[in-house]
């Protein structure tokens, strides 16, 4: 039995292929306009999918980027305290070498105290290192400030021990924080330190000088061994940020790989499509018969 083709079914067959072909050139023109292989997960599920993955991938290892920024201004700023602090106390132990001299007078001495303490009240500064509102070396508790001055001049401090651990990478924290309670109020304490150096100045106390200068000298080892631990971490943070570098290039890589078209692919489709449409069109006009009205003009 044979099935007999009639004018309507031409027309309609050729009406659908210049739809579905008229489609593709305007697919083509959108992606030629936004870069992009699909416009919406309807166009391709599975590409749409594996977008979304490498799009979560890529802004995770954006955000540890930031958060290693953050722990950047923890350590840059902890190193440059740590760094002011250890030259008032070299100083400090350098006119502890000069009040030891036997041929010091009283009130030479009593002019020494008067430097020391300034330098004494310049550490508090130091130790009360506020960085965007955080109190640097005060563990979680960042906005308390570690130290503070009574009326009387007699300092009162509560340290908190605690580490701040920044994550910089997936399951990997860092601690960013310098531990004021460590350099501060170390074996021995720095302050209690200074006071009883500033005491034996002001003739308040009967110990020897050089006691304090072995005192010092152990306060300064505290804090050069801070920095020493501090830069440990900051050379593990830049390994860090290499890597999260690395991630980064790959993930953006990945995702233009999956979603970016091929330009002069897509434009070579473009030019093969529209001429396939004029072909279509060309046809279509040949296969509609001419009708009464074509014969009355």
């Amino acid at each position: 039995m044979t099935m007999r083709v009639t004018q309507g079914m031409l027309t309609n067959n050729m009406l659908r292929n210049l739809t579905n072909s008229n489609d593709k050139m305007g697919n083509y023109m959108e992606q030629l306009s936004t870069g992009k292989k699909i416009n919406r997960p309807s166009d391709d599920p599975v590409v749409a999918m594996k977008g979304m993955g490498y799009r979560t991938e890529l802004v995770k290892v954006e955000q540890y980027q930031r958060n290693t920024n953050e722990v950047h201004n923890w350590m840059d700023n902890s190193d440059a305290a740590l760094d002011k602090a250890t030259s008032a106390m070299q100083r400090i132990r350098e006119l502890a070498v000069q009040a030891s001299n036997g041929t010091y007078s009283d009130e030479e001495r009593v002019n020494i105290s008067e430097e020391v303490e300034q330098l004494k009240e310049h550490l508090v500064d130091i130790a009360n290192t506020n960085v965007n509102d955080k109190y640097i070396f005060n563990g979680t508790n960042t906005d308390t400030p570690p130290i503070s001055v009574q009326a009387d001049g007699e300092i009162f401090s509560s340290f908190n021990g605690e580490d701040v651990n920044i994550e910089v990478s997936n399951g990997t924290k860092l601690k960013a924080n310098v531990s004021g309670e460590d350099v501060f109020e170390g074996t021995p304490a720095i302050f209690s330190t200074i006071d009883g150096f500033i005491d034996k100045l002001n003739g308040e106390s009967n110990e020897n000088i050089d006691s304090s200068i072995e005192e010092l000298d152990s306060g300064i080892n505290n804090i050069i061994n801070a920095r020493a631990d501090l830069g440990a971490r900051m050379n593990r943070l830049e390994l860090i940020e290499n890597r999260l570098s690395e991630q980064e290039v790959i993930a953006t890589k990945t995702m233009s790989n999956n979603e970016d078209i091929d330009y002069a692919k897509a434009i070579m489709e473009l030019i093969t499509q529209e001429s396939l449409h004029r072909a279509a069109l060309s046809a279509g006009s040949k296969v509609i018969q001419p009708s009464l009205v074509d014969f009355l003009r």
